[in-house]
């Protein structure tokens, strides 16, 4: 499984990315704004290639 940024570089565990749109949160009326940092991701692999970041207690999962 190769997961890319919108740069095109290939991402690894443990790497840092940085949202670069403003995203709706499905299921929650958050907003994840343009800017916020995730640190130490961690790549899923099921169905669609996805990342799971933390946000303070939360967990993440976003789709690439």
């Amino acid at each position: 499984m190769t997961v890319r940024d919108s740069i095109g570089n290939e991402l690894k565990d443990g790497d840092a990315v940085v949202v670069i749109k403003d995203l709706k949160v499905k299921g929650s009326s958050d907003t994840l704004k343009r800017g916020t940092s995730f640190k130490n991701i961690r790549l899923i692999e099921d169905d669609e290639e996805s990342i799971e970041c933390g946000s303070g207690r939360n967990t993440v999962v976003l789709k690439t």
